[in-house]
């Protein structure tokens, strides 16, 4: 199948699917004509590709993970556990940051409505400025 057939299949934009492919992600074959020729591997490595990417991990980390899938070994392994644990960490950490900028909004929120109630309490009888 062509790009476009895998787009579709697996619900990918082709973009992402040419993305992947200048990142050494994906390496569809090539066709003599020198169209990119994609079977069920790629469509199964699109949807592995998928999940870390949906798992917040960036293009260069999924990188350094690929090689336990194409070349298992004890090391692969213990070198994609590593950075998996590297990438958890990190995400912990920028879920804290998040946490705190989701106060700011509230608190700006309440400082609104405080603001909102004393308008309200001063507006002249019967005036209807929205």
């Amino acid at each position: 199948m062509r790009i476009g057939e895998l787009a579709e299949r697996t619900g990918v934009s082709a973009r992402m699917l040419r993305y992947c492919e200048q990142q050494g992600l994906l390496a569809p074959t090539r066709g003599s004509g020198g169209q990119r020729e994609c079977g069920t591997p790629e469509a199964e490595r699109v949807a592995l590709l998928r999940t870390l990417f949906d798992a917040g991990l960036s293009s260069r980390t999924i990188a350094r993970l690929l090689p336990c899938v194409d070349t298992p070994s004890l090391r692969t392994a213990e070198d994609a556990f590593a950075t998996m644990a590297r990438e958890r960490d990190r995400l912990r950490e920028a879920m804290g940051t998040l946490g705190t900028a989701v106060d700011a909004p509230e608190r700006l929120m309440a400082g609104n409505s405080e603001h909102r109630a004393a308008l309200a309490a001063v507006r002249p009888a019967g005036s209807a400025d929205r």
